[in-house]
C-alpha cells in the first residue's frame, strides 16, 4: 500500500496570499516543503485521490502524479471540494470534443450517499457541477460504504449519525491506514480503528501560542471544534495506533516546516505532514 500526502495545508494555503509573516515569506522563497497546498491524499495502488481543494492541480503536479481514476470526498466543505473542476483538466480534450469525440474513461467520483448528494448541490446558475461533468462523461458518480480495490479494502466510516463526514480506512493484508482529514471531532467509537499502523488526521490545533503571538485561551470555542495535541496522544493510545501523522496544518498556527520538525521530537510516534510525504506498507 503506497500513499502520498500531496496537500498538507488547511483552509488557508501556505503561503497565504498577501501575507508578509515570516512563515509565508519563507514558503514563498523556498517552496515545498515549506509551502503547503490544500488538504488531499493520493493512493498510488488504485490511482485514487481524496478531496479536491482549489489548488489541487498544483498539488498533483508537485507530487508528479501520473494517473487519477477515482476521486473520493471526505465532506462538502469548500476547502475540500472547490477544485472539482480538475476533472476537466484530467479528462476533457476540448479539441476532440469539438469534433464530437467524448471521453471514454470517466473518473469514478464517490463517497457516502449523503456526502455525494451534498457534492451534487455544488454548482452555478447552470446547475450541479458534478451532474454537468457526468453529462459530458468525464465522471461517473457512485455512493458506497465499502470499496474493493483489488488487494486493498476501503471502508468509509461516518463520523456521526448525519453521515455528512467520513473517515477512510484502508486495509491491505495486515496493514491498516486511517485517513481522517477534517471535521472528525468527536472521533467516533469504532473497533475498526483498533491497532492501525497509521492514522493521518487533521482538525488539530498545534500549540497554545499561534500566529502573531495569538494565545489560545482555555475557553476559546476552537478547542471544542478541533483537537489539541494532548487529545491526539490520547487517541493514539486508545486505539493502539503505531504512527500518527497530523495533516490539515493551518497557516494560522504560525509554524514553519522547521518548527514542525523540532516539535515532533517531543512526541513518540507522532509527526507532522508535508506536501509529498510518502507512506508505504508492504
Amino acid at each position: 500500500m503506497k500513499l502520498k500526502i500531496i496537500g498538507s495545508g488547511g483552509c488557508v494555503c501556505t503561503p497565504k496570499p498577501l501575507c508578509q509573516c515570516k512563515v509565508c515569506k519563507e514558503a514563498r522563497e523556498k517552496g515545498f516543503p515549506y509551502a503547503r497546498c490544500g488538504c488531499s491524499l493520493y493512493v498510488a495502488d488504485s490511482n485514487l485521490l481524496i478531496d479536491t481543494p482549489e489548488d489541487i492541480a498544483y498539488a498533483l503536479n508537485n507530487a508528479d502524479i501520473k494517473a487519477v481514476d477515482y476521486i473520493l470526498y471526505s465532506h462538502m466543505d469548500p476547502d475540500h471540494t472547490m477544485g472539482i473542476r480538475i476533472v476537466e483538466q484530467l479528462r476533457l480534450d476540448w479539441l476532440a470534443n469539438s469534433t464530437g469525440i467524448r471521453c471514454e474513461n470517466p473518473i469514478t467520483v464517490g463517497s457516502l450517499p449523503t456526502i455525494l448528494n451534498d457534492i451534487k448541490c455544488q454548482g452555478t446558475k447552470y446547475g450541479s457541477a458534478l451532474e454537468y461533468y457526468e453529462s459530458m462523461n468525464l465522471v461517473k458518480s457512485k455512493s458506497f460504504t465499502t470499496l474493493d480495490m483489488g488487494s486493498i479494502q476501503l471502508d468509509l466510516v461516518p463520523v456521526d449519525s448525519t453521515c455528512s463526514v467520513t473517515i477512510f480506512v484502508f486495509t491491505e493484508n495486515a496493514a491498516k491506514v486511517i485517513y481522517a482529514p477534517c471535521d472528525v471531532k468527536p472521533f467516533p467509537e469504532n473497533k475498526i480503528f483498533q491497532n492501525a499502523d497509521c492514522l493521518i488526521i487533521g482538525n488539530t490545533i498545534v500549540g497554545d501560542t499561534l500566529k502573531d503571538d495569538f494565545v489560545l485561551e482555555k475557553n476559546n470555542p476552537l478547542r471544542d471544534e478541533l483537537f489539541v495535541m494532548d487529545e491526539i496522544v490520547e487517541l493514539k493510545e486508545k486505539y493502539n495506533i503505531k504512527r500518527v501523522i497530523i495533516t490539515h496544518l493551518e497557516e494560522d498556527w504560525g509554524k514553519s516546516y522547521n518548527d514542525y520538525l523540532t516539535l515532533q521530537e517531543q512526541y513518540s510516534g507522532i509527526e507532522f505532514a508535508y506536501d509529498g510525504l510518502g507512506i508505504e506498507y508492504i
